[in-house]
């Protein structure tokens, strides 16, 4: 079994759950050392006292926050962990709330939690299956590598999986962040409904398996191309942007494009069930 990032407890109202948290995703992205150009000798980034040029331990290194122009109030590690002690292992839901009315924008990073210990295995099962009939994931805060987060717990098939949340505050307003003024532009009748049609027509079921990493791929053979002395064949240029001008023409054929791509394909389920409805009434 792996081992756990972070052990605590996970507490809804009186019944209380000792986990481990575990990451679950990886990052598969092909990974690269660093050479001066020329040369087979490796970069190495080393902590360096920027007045003496020595390096320094890192047990040597303690955290400082600028309060002025080069002034700062220094912090010691076992500093933070006394602000928290409590907080730190634990994990209390403090109420319940549907998935979907969370926005995506505000969703960071995946775990697992998992029992920690046979005793434990029933409770666990026990919310695990609550979760998963009601639809329902918990709300709790978590204390971990000096940061909280705000997370959500909901139940998978096997498994209760945790998500960090971004707080409202770090999540930018997107009107003063971009600089967006004035009003939304105007469509013809015509112009949505040909859009709308083009959603419909492209609408499926995700199945996350259908999807891969197709850069890494190119990666992979670019690797294996110079590896053999070959010639590297560039790829082709993206699309040219849509004028304005052909807006409509362009909706039009992607509209017919999209039917004949997709004949015969299973369109999604929700799409199915619209059509279904609409063919009743």
């Amino acid at each position: 079994m792996p081992r756990a990032i972070w052990t605590g407890s996970l507490t809804f109202g009186l019944v209380n759950v000792p986990v481990g948290l575990f990451s679950a995703t990886e990052d598969n992205s092909v990974q690269f050392h660093q050479f001066e150009r020329g040369t087979s000798d490796r970069i190495r980034y080393q902590r360096v006292n920027e007045r003496t040029g020595e390096k320094v331990e890192y047990a040597d290194i303690v955290k400082g926050h600028e309060i002025s122009d080069g002034s700062y109030v220094v912090v010691e590690s076992d500093e933070l962990e006394k602000i928290a002690p409590g907080r730190s292992r634990a994990l209390e839901i403090t109420g319940f709330v549907e998935v979907e009315t969370i926005d995506p924008i505000y969703f960071q990073k995946s775990y697992y939690l998992a029992a920690q210990g046979e005793n434990y295995q029933r409770t666990y099962a026990l919310l695990l299956a609550a979760l998963r009939e009601t639809k329902r994931a918990g709300l709790a805060s978590l204390v971990m590598r000096g940061k909280e987060y705000l997370t959500v717990i909901r139940g998978m098939d096997d498994v209760i999986a945790l998500q960090t949340l971004h707080f409202a505050g770090e999540v930018r307003n997107v009107r003063s962040y971009l600089g967006l003024t004035g009003e939304s532009p105007t469509f013809t009748g015509k112009e949505l409904t040909t859009a709308k049609q083009l959603i419909e027509a492209l609408s499926m079921d995700f199945q996350p398996e259908d999807y891969h990493d197709t850069y890494r791929e190119r990666v992979e053979k670019l690797i294996e191309t110079k590896r053999e002395g070959k010639a590297i064949l560039s790829e082709s240029a993206p699309a040219q942007a849509t004028n304005v001008i052909d807006l409509m023409e362009g909706l039009q054929r992607s509209v017919a494009e999209a039917g004949v791509a997709n004949k015969g394909k299973r369109p999604s389920t929700k799409t199915q069930s619209q059509r279904g409805r609409r063919k009743a009434a």
